[in-house]
């Protein structure tokens, strides 16, 4: 198995000196605990990391110096970075693929295993989410009032490693880019082309840093993982 991880972004709203993945967070940053969390799996057996073309920090990571880590030059948007990797990845020979967020640090071995297990089990592919807890509202259109509130009954929040066989995420992802999808994650991918991707239930600690608070917040979680 080969996991991907985007990370060719530069992370504008975190309002920092570097892309998001770089920050530190004690010893290591952010997109090092991404890939060691991949890496302690024993069905993971190689990284790939999409990089902006002009990316001139992640070469300095030790990181980067692991046999089991490669790097490929990513694209302006997220589907363009995960095609790549996908392009790497089918010359590795990898029957299923990892796509995971090089800015999501607290993945847990836990939720990474029970991924595996779960989705190895469907032909679909799957990924890790967590249900809706709060009250979700609907804006008008210009953002400065609610429309209605949403029933979050079956509403999930998507999170990573989101996980597919190759050939069928690749297939899909030609596809909806040639069909002008909306693709903001790779199941999005598949639900264009008809199938239905299993729900696996995550913890919630399992963020995202897109924020300056969110860095506070992993910091916490790390701390005490």
């Amino acid at each position: 198995m080969v996991a991907i991880l985007p990370a060719a972004g530069i992370g504008s709203r975190m309002q920092a000196d570097c892309p998001k993945q770089y920050l530190t967070i004690g010893q290591q940053t952010i997109i090092e605990y991404a890939i060691h969390a991949l890496l302690s799996h024993a069905a993971v057996r190689q990284v790939i990391v999409a990089l902006n073309p002009n990316d001139n920090i992640f070469s300095q990571l030790a990181v980067a110096q692991d046999p089991r880590v490669s790097v490929v030059i990513g694209g302006a948007e997220r589907s363009d970075s995960v095609l790549a990797g996908l392009e790497l990845a089918r010359t590795l020979q990898a029957d299923w693929v990892l796509v995971h967020d090089a800015a999501r640090p607290c993945l847990s071995y836990g939720d990474l295993d029970k991924l595996i297990q779960s989705v190895l089990q469907v032909k679909q592919g799957g990924i890790l989410a967590m249900p809706v807890r709060d009250t979700m509202k609907r804006a008008v259109v210009d953002n400065t009032a609610i429309a209605h509130t949403v029933e979050r009954n079956g509403l999930w929040h998507a999170l990573t490693p989101q996980m597919f066989p190759l050939e069928l995420l690749f297939e899909c992802m030609i596809r909806a880019q040639q069909d002008g999808a909306v693709v903001t994650d790779e199941a999005s991918a598949l639900e264009h082309c008809g199938f239905h991707p299993l729900l696996v239930s995550g913890r919630s600690d399992n963020i995202k840093v897109t924020r300056p608070e969110d860095l506070a917040l992993a910091t916490f979680y790390l701390t005490h993982q």
